[in-house]
């Protein structure tokens, strides 16, 4: 049902700030600004080798603008919705309802890009986030595939590694990831050491990743989009650039896989905890 994770959504306050910090954060502009699909909002997309992040501001007045101000009144800004790639959303549609996730209709969607006047056109459905247990999921049918992501450039971000959700009670995340949304679980480890225990699910070529707080226990409360890692092929350089674009920047370590290389990135993300990382041969 899923192949890919399409895109990361992140709420933002401000879509012009939004753009700056991100422009400085990946190391390139925006492919597409837009007013989002269904008004009240603007967004603007940078696209990536394997996925798309793509900022969410409120805009002007009405229903849309006042939720979404409500939504960053109450959480800030950060993460807010995960959009996962189906080939077929009629078919997914129908798996989410026997699964009990209680879907929204499919509905048809057109974004147009502020600058070249170029459409877009998707249809989607989106999971009761009762269901998901507080997560925003959506899955998305694209008209045509989306245009490939430039190169990065030196010291630049090539592409997202995970997507982190955290959660109270790691089994019935497992359920809904594995289970329910079909993604591919190739890791489940416990380390006292790190308090975590934690859960890699395979999304096309980047991971969903479970974190559950050991020493809190297990609880019903909801889980909760967190954070995200990304891929850079040169820390040094990217670890340099960054913090020329005035950003505070931890200094590069060893990843907890071997072979591999991260780095903290603790401003400029708006409210999303930032890691970068670069992957093993």
């Amino acid at each position: 049902m899923i192949h890919a994770l399409d895109h990361v959504v992140i709420a933002v306050r401000d879509l012009d700030a939004g753009i700056a910090a991100y422009e400085r954060l990946l190391g390139r502009p925006p492919s597409w600004r837009a007013a989002a699909a269904g008004g009240g909002a603007e967004t603007a997309v940078f696209q990536l080798a394997n996925v798309a992040a793509e900022l969410i501001a409120p805009a002007g007045d009405g229903s849309g603008a006042d939720s979404l101000r409500a939504v960053l009144d109450d959480q800030g800004e950060g993460l807010a919705s995960l959009a996962f790639a189906v080939d077929d959303v009629e078919r997914a549609h129908r798996r989410l309802a026997r699964l009990g996730l209680h879907p929204e209709p499919v509905v048809t969607a057109e974004s147009v890009d502020r600058a070249s006047g170029v459409r877009r056109r998707w249809r989607r459905t989106r999971a009761a986030t009762a269901a998901t247990h507080g997560v925003r999921v959506f899955l998305i049918q694209r008209e045509a595939p989306l245009p490939a992501a430039p190169p990065a450039g030196p010291g630049g971000i090539t592409g997202l590694d995970h997507v982190v959700v955290r959660t109270p009670d790691p089994e019935r995340a497992a359920a809904l990831y594995g289970a329910r949304l079909g993604l591919d679980m190739r890791l489940d480890r416990s380390n006292p050491a790190w308090d975590a225990r934690l859960m890699f699910f395979r999304c096309g070529d980047l991971i969903v990743e479970l974190a559950h707080d050991l020493r809190a226990g297990v609880s019903a409360g909801p889980d909760r989009l967190w954070g995200l890692s990304w891929r850079t092929d040169d820390p040094p350089t990217a670890i340099a650039r960054l913090r020329g674009a005035g950003l505070d920047v931890s200094d590069a370590r060893p990843g907890r896989k071997p072979g591999t290389q991260v780095f903290t990135v603790r401003d400029g993300t708006c409210g999303v905890p930032t890691l970068m990382l670069q992957p093993s041969a």
